[in-house]
């Protein structure tokens, strides 16, 4: 018996039989998977690098990873076949557990839909500047659970899509510019035309200012211990430009007011003493 298994092939494949499966059942079932998982990697590659000539890269990576699950879950069912399962019943089975992971894993379904959503409405993309409940950054991924920004402070946050698609999102790259307003107080008694003036020079001569949309002094009221003007001007979109930008404002502005003589007061407080009061 041992020498007919060794010289029979037959006898050889019936020896290493498991559950009626035979080796040529266990490797059609794997050459399918293998295959499967090449044919779905390079489905991904090749619509994704097709979509994004058209559209969105979120979107279009969203697309393809779809495209993707699609192919191993067919895969998968020829797999099963391959190896004797009957799908329809498991598939019967797997409905009923699926509806308990879907209990048990609520958080992670709530934000791979969220996620889906945020890459099909778009708020924003690879690479604007966006500011997502007090997080202020560089978008850096979208995927279907998070999106990753890079701060200015060189720390990478990561933040649930259920979480991104309800809140307020600013998004600074959209419109291409930004304005900022910078509030200044000069002392009562001061000349406001010639102050608006000196104002307006100052802010036109700081680096990272555009003309165009043109800067804009404006009064605003006559405070407790000054009379109050804001400065308002466009710049570039990113963040680094907004801090530059409104650094050097200020730099231009103190000095142009030092030199005018124009004065910026602080808080003050006027006390009337009448003497001390007779018994």
């Amino acid at each position: 018996m041992t020498l007919q298994a060794e010289t029979d092939p037959n006898a050889l494949i019936d020896a290493i039989k498991t559950d009626g499966l035979t080796i040529w059942s266990w490797a059609t079932a794997g050459i399918t998977m293998v295959v499967t998982i090449i044919v779905s990697q390079l489905l991904k590659y090749l619509v994704e690098r097709a979509l994004r000539r058209r559209m969105d890269g979120a979107l279009a990576l969203l697309i393809a990873r779809l495209v993707s699950y699609l192919v191993l879950v067919i895969g998968l069912v020829y797999t099963l076949e391959a190896l004797g399962v009957a799908v329809g019943p498991l598939l019967g089975a797997l409905g009923i557990f699926g509806i308990a992971l879907a209990f048990a894993f609520k958080d992670i379904l709530e934000n791979f839909i969220a996620g889906i959503l945020l890459q099909l409405k778009r708020p924003f993309t690879y690479g604007d500047q966006v500011m997502i409940n007090e997080h202020e950054g560089t978008v850096r991924a979208i995927d279907s659970r998070l999106v990753t920004i890079d701060t200015p402070d060189g720390e990478s946050v990561m933040i649930p899509s259920a979480t991104v698609i309800s809140a307020d999102i600013n998004n600074y790259s959209t419109l291409g510019g930004r304005r900022t307003t910078v509030p200044v107080g000069v002392a009562y008694g001061t000349d406001l035309v010639r102050a608006r003036g000196v104002l307006d020079d100052a802010v036109r001569r700081a680096d990272g200012v555009r003309d165009v949309p043109a800067p804009e002094v404006l009064f605003t009221g006559f405070g407790e211990s000054s009379i109050d003007f804001v400065v308002r001007y466009w710049h570039e979109p990113s963040i680094a430009t907004f801090w530059n930008a409104r650094s050097a404002v200020g730099f231009e502005i103190q000095a142009a007011l030092a030199e005018a003589e124009i004065v910026i007061p602080f808080p003050q407080r006027t006390l009337h003493w009448n003497g001390p009061v007779d018994e």
